[in-house]
């Protein structure tokens, strides 16, 4: 069965960086997307990153420049790097994957069939 495991979160003063992980097993990892979505208190869940089986990469504009996904194949592991971090990153992290209706890419959660259980990240002085 599909599983998707977060680690790497916790508690970061603004400006600072983290990396986030995500382990992916049951399923052919090197076939399908990834994305990373976010859910601050009383927010929706809002897409932050994906990258593309071919590793083509996507973020919103909130983190462009700020944040880079990536993946590695032969671990069956998407990284989120994420620098310059801001309080208005604060926010639960998820990694999601699924066939995306057919597209490449997505932001939409909707598009997503599988996710992780998530990982605290908190941006504060």
């Amino acid at each position: 069965q599909v599983q998707l495991v977060e680690s790497g979160g916790g508690l970061v003063q603004p400006g600072g960086s983290l990396r986030l992980s995500c382990a992916a097993s049951g399923y052919p990892f090197q076939n399908y997307a990834i994305g990373w979505f976010r859910q601050a208190p009383g927010k929706g869940r809002e897409g932050v990153s994906c990258i593309s089986r071919v590793r083509a990469t996507y973020y919103a504009d909130s983190v462009k420049g700020r944040f880079t996904i990536s993946r590695d194949n032969a671990k069956n592991m998407v990284y989120l790097q994420m620098n310059g971090l801001k309080p208005e990153d604060t926010a639960v992290y998820y990694c999601a994957t699924g066939d995306l209706r057919g597209s490449t890419w997505s932001l939409n959660s909707g598009d997503y069939d599988y996710w992780g259980q998530g990982t605290q990240v908190t941006v504060s002085s």
